[in-house]
Parts: C-alpha cells; structure tokens; sequence
C-alpha cells in the first residue's frame, strides 16, 4: 500500500514509523525545513520539502498512485484545503487530523469522512480509564457503539465455567483469551480460570454491566 502524508510534526512522523515498519511505502510532504530534515534521518521513505496545499508538491509525491492520504499536521486549514485538493485524485481514503473538534463538520461537508481529533480520542481515553479502573485496555469502534474490553477475571461467580455458558449474550461476546502469555480463540468449552484475561466485544450501554461480570 502507497501512503502520502502531508505532516512531518509528531503524530506525522510515528504515523509513517508505524507504515513503513509494517511494510508500506510512505511519502512523507513536509515544509518546516528542520522537520524536514530530521524526517528524511529518521525514515526509510521519500521526504519532500514542500507545501501539501500546492498542487505541484502534491504531483512530485505521485499522489496519483496514492491508496491513502493523510491530512497531520497540526494545522486545521491547512488539512482541509489539502484534503479538497486531492479528492480531485479519487483517491480510495483521505484521512484528515483535527487538533480542533469544532472544525469537524467543515471536513465532513466537503466529503472526507475519515476525520481523527487525537486531542478528542485522547481525553475520552482517559476519561475512561479513570472512570472503568478495572478495564486493563480498550478500543473504540465504529461510531462509539460497541468497545473491546480487556479484563482479567476476578469474579469468583463465573471462575471454573465454560466460555459458552456466559457468552455470547445479545450485549457482549468473548473473542480472546490470554493465557500463560498465549492467545487463543475461544472455544465453547473452554473453561474460564481465575487470572485468566479477556477480551470481550461489548456494547456501549451494556459496558458497566460487563465489566461486573469478569472483574467484581
């Protein structure tokens, strides 16, 4: 897969660590010249020292043959206007950063519907974790209608039953467990040791009653 990125701050530089570790090809668009500088040290991938809101620097990344593009920079403006520019390329997925929530609905009027406030996802991570201390770890998904919880099991009423007599319900399944430092699949008659860890798929009204039910 083709990445360009326009950002070369933070979130922009570890996004593309991350891409290119897992085997993509990244072009990095940068017009800071000392984040330029220190990009094009720090990745194995075509750095350009330019404005991803011109049309020709946008041309030199081969945004032609992009698969993704990722408005990050920490600039709204700048995000937005290089996102317009380059659904002229019909590119399959335009990600744009939003470090203001409130600018949001300008990105979805013009049609990017991939839009990331790491501000917004960072504070609700948090808020989460300090309000569901005995969630070890989740994640969002969709539109914030469902989470993954992992969690380990304390609670003494389902310690010793198997997976299928608790799961699924029509407000969370099981779909991992940890155990001695292994995953696995959960099967119906695996039984459910005290310690063990789990991941379970939950709806987001049900997430407080869940949690009860492995960890109280």
């Amino acid at each position: 897969m083709y990445v360009v990125i326009m950002g070369g701050g933070r979130v922009g530089l570890t996004l593309a660590s991350l891409l290119i570790s897992d085997g993509h090809d990244v072009t990095l668009i940068e017009n800071d010249e000392s984040l330029c500088g220190n990009a094009a040290v720090e990745l194995d991938a075509l750095v350009i020292c330019g404005n991803g809101t011109d049309i020709k620097t946008l041309e030199e990344s081969n945004i032609n043959n992009a698969n993704v593009f990722v408005a990050a920079t920490g600039n709204d403006e700048a995000n937005l206007l290089s996102c317009i520019l380059v659904r002229e390329y019909n590119i399959p997925k335009i990600i744009a950063r939003v470090s203001n929530p409130d600018h949001e609905e300008a990105f979805r009027k013009v049609g990017i519907d991939h839009v990331i406030s790491p501000e917004r996802t960072a504070a609700g991570y948090l808020e989460k974790l300090i309000t569901r201390p005995k969630v070890a770890d989740l994640i969002v998904l969709g539109s914030g209608d469902a989470e993954i919880l992992d969690m380990t099991i304390k609670n003494k009423k389902i310690i010793g039953k198997r997976v299928g007599d608790i799961s699924p319900t029509d407000n969370y399944i099981i779909v991992s467990i940890y155990n001695n430092g292994h995953i696995e699949i959960p099967r119906a008659d695996m039984v459910l040791n005290e310690g063990s860890k789990v991941s379970v798929l939950v709806k987001i009204e049900a997430v407080k009653e869940v949690t009860k039910i492995f960890t109280k």
